[in-house]
């Protein structure tokens, strides 16, 4: 039997609802000015995930990075809906912000 795709499948899900939280706190503690850390490590991962041998690996490390460059679009658009009240904003920050 091959689990492999049964095994990315749950990895998956299991890194979307990850980074669904990690975005949010990013954003909060943040800023969406962040996103060039969420690049580096995408494209890291990507590049990584060719020189890896073991498929299971390759592609865990694959689905991360592509996770990391779909967060990028995520924290603008977090930073949106921070805007319509959605979630809420830090004080500290945005106070900061106008100074």
């Amino acid at each position: 039997m091959n689990f492999f795709g049964i095994i990315i499948g749950v990895t998956t899900f299991m890194l979307i609802g990850v980074f669904h939280v990690i975005v949010i706190k990013c954003e909060y503690f943040f800023s969406k000015n962040i996103w060039p850390i969420f690049l580096l490590l995408g494209l890291a991962a990507l590049v990584g995930s060719l020189f890896v041998k073991v498929n299971l690996w390759s592609g865990i490390l694959a689905v991360f990075g592509i996770s990391c460059l779909w967060s990028i679009k995520e924290i603008f658009e977090q930073e949106k809906r921070v805007e319509k009240g959605w979630f809420p904003e830090n004080p500290r920050r945005r106070h900061n912000d106008r100074y």
